[in-house]
Parts: structure tokens; C-alpha cells; sequence
């Protein structure tokens, strides 16, 4: 017998925030859990929109079958309709054998659209007519055959916006704005840091710290709270690690970690400097070089700056080639030029 909504108990270490900066969101997530409703999720890249998904999941009917998660903005525009929907044997070159879709994987469970924004137009058609009908077509198929699915969609992009600018299907727009959830960014929620400062810690002890817990102090939290986050809570867990790696006692020391000293971000995400506004330019360039310097100047795969800004590799270069950001062989043959003028 299924668990009634009312009685859901939430996982008080995962979801830390729930009795704070989080109560609404939380609020939400258990009406709607219990039930079929799509779900949009709709926050800064970072704030935990993947674990939001998950935690609807883990509490609904269908927490027995199979979670997917999709990240919208990581596959190839060419790939896109064989990744979600499947294909069939000989169906284009290379499709060696039949290969079930994200969506076909996903059935009798849930599946997590994530960055749905980053979807092409003929994507997004063929989408809305799954929404609609609950069935899908492989490609190179001679059929459709029906799914038992639930969608929740994430996006830290304005839909409705897009929708305005022809970049994004308004009928799909609807489809998929039934339930929104709006996870408000960290900086808006700093009673909250130094319960994630302290989780990140015991996370990371083991494979960071093996003597044991490193201690905070906190003058050191109070710094933290003093950031404005524009990574949310993925850069606090990077920033937190980096400072396990750097202390070598066992007292953490942020002195140096924290990026972003004399640039501001308000409360309404606009960046400040000197009293004067910058160019969403500079701001893009500002970010990005943060997730490199994050990263430690990697681009792809894990931990890379891809991955922390949630886009895909190469939509990264392309923006750092647009913003003259300097990488691989051409960040290597400016560091030369620099040397010499030195």
C-alpha cells in the first residue's frame, strides 16, 4: 500500500534547508509528489534541481521504478531524437542494433528533462506530441507503442521569454508548466550555509580528511555567507573542497578560496561594480573564467567547467571564442607571450 502524501517523511540529510530557506519548495514538493502532475523546476544553474527531482520520486507512487535522468543541454542536436526516443537496427549509419530511448527506459517510472531549454525546435515538437499522446516512435520505427511515465522538466532559463523570442514551442511551454517550483539561489538563503558547509565536510572527510574532521570556525562560515554564491550550492562544494585539499591541519581556512572580491551580485542577479552596472559580457566572462579557475582550466568531463556551468563543452568554446576567453593551445601561446614581455 502506497504511503499517503501527508505522511511523507523527507530525508533530513539530503535535503538540508527543508525547515528554512527551503520550507515552501519542500511545501510543494509533497503536494505534488503523490500525484501524476508534470512538474517544471525552475532556478539558478546549481541550486539542486536534479536532487529536487529526485527527492518527488523517491516519495511518489512510482519511487519502485526507474528514475532517468536527461541532461537536455549534454547531448548532440544529431543524437537528440535517438537518445530520448530510441532507434532500430539499420535505421542511419552506425545504428548497429536496436537501442531503447531514455523515454523507453523510463517507463512505469520517472523521467528528469533537465536544461529542457537547450532542446531544438523539432525536438521540442516531437516532445509535445509524447506529452500529448504517451507514445513514442523509435527512429527508423513502424510503430508506437504507449509509455506509463511521469515527466518533471528543469531549466534555469526564462521559458516564458523564449517562447516570446520564438526559441522555444508556447503549446509545449503550457505542457510543461503545470506545477512549477521556483529553488530560490543560495545567496538567498544563508541560514542554510553552514548546515551544507558542515555536510560537504562530513561528505568529503573520508576520502579528504582520513584523520578525521577538520574543524570550522566561525569566523571562517561567516565568510562564507558573506559570498554572494553565483555557482549556488555546487560552487560552495567545490570552494569547501578545495579548502579540505589546502589546509594542512585541521582547521579549514577559506582565506584565498573565495572568488569575486570587489564585484557585488544583488538580490535581483544583477552584477555591480564601483556603483556602476557591467555588460552581461563581462558578466558571462566573469563566470566562466570562476568555472575555470574551478576547474583548474579543464573544459570537459568531470569537474570540468562544462559540467560546473551545466552546458555543453562545446557551447562553452564557442562562448569563450565570442568573449575572448583564451583556452587550450591559445591560452598556452598567451601565457608564452606574457613570459616574453616579462
Amino acid at each position: 500500500m502506497d504511503t499517503p502524501n501527508h505522511q511523507i517523511n523527507f530525508d533530513p540529510i539530503r535535503i538540508i534547508g527543508e525547515s528554512s530557506g527551503l520550507a515552501r519548495v519542500m511545501e510543494q514538493v509533497e503536494m505534488v509528489a503523490g500525484l501524476d502532475t508534470s512538474v517544471l523546476l525552475m532556478g539558478e544553474t546549481g541550486v539542486g534541481k536534479g536532487l529536487i527531482a529526485r527527492e518527488i520520486h523517491k516519495v511518489s507512487i512510482r519511487r519502485n521504478g526507474p528514475f532517468v535522468n536527461v541532461n537536455c543541454g549534454a547531448i548532440p542536436e544529431t543524437l537528440v531524437d535517438s537518445e530520448l526516443f530510441g532507434h532500430e537496427k539499420g535505421s542511419f549509419t552506425g545504428a548497429l542494433a536496436k537501442k531503447q530511448g531514455r523515454f523507453e527506459l523510463a517507463n512505469k517510472g520517472t523521467i528528469f528533462l533537465d536544461e529542457i531549454g537547450e532542446l531544438p525546435l523539432p525536438v521540442q515538437v516531437r516532445l509535445l506530441h509524447v506529452l500529448q499522446t504517451r507514445e513514442i516512435e523509435r527512429v527508423g520505427g513502424i510503430g508506437s507503442f504507449s509509455l506509463d511515465i511521469r515527466m518533471i522538466s528543469a531549466t534555469h532559463r526564462n521559458l516564458d521569454a523564449m517562447v516570446s523570442d520564438g526559441t522555444f514551442r508556447e503549446d509545449l511551454w503550457f505542457r510543461l508548466n503545470v506545477f512549477p517550483i521556483h529553488i530560490p539561489p543560495l545567496r538567498r538563503r544563508k541560514s542554510d550555509i553552514p548546515e551544507l558547509a558542515r555536510y560537504f565536510i562530513r561528505k568529503k572527510a573520508g576520502r579528504l580528511s582520513p584523520g578525521g574532521l577538520p574543524e570550522i570556525e566561525r569566523k571562517e562560515i561567516e565568510q562564507l555567507q558573506d559570498y554572494h554564491w553565483p555557482g549556488n550550492v555546487r560552487e560552495l562544494e567545490n570552494i569547501i573542497e578545495r579548502a579540505m585539499i589546502c589546509s594542512r591541519n585541521r582547521r579549514l581556512s577559506f582565506s584565498g578560496l573565495i572568488p569575486g572580491k570587489g564585484i557585488r551580485i544583488s538580490e535581483t542577479g544583477m552584477a555591480e561594480a564601483q556603483g556602476s552596472f557591467l555588460s552581461l559580457d563581462q558578466i558571462n566572462r566573469i563566470h566562466i573564467r570562476k568555472a575555470l579557475a574551478s576547474a583548474k582550466g579543464k573544459i570537459n568531463g568531470p569537474g570540468g567547467a562544462a559540467q560546473l556551468l551545466n552546458i555543453h563543452p562545446n557551447t562553452l568554446r564557442k562562448r569563450m571564442d565570442r568573449l575572448g576567453i583564451p583556452y587550450g593551445k591559445n591560452l598556452t601561446r598567451q601565457r608564452s607571450l606574457e613570459s616574453a614581455v616579462r
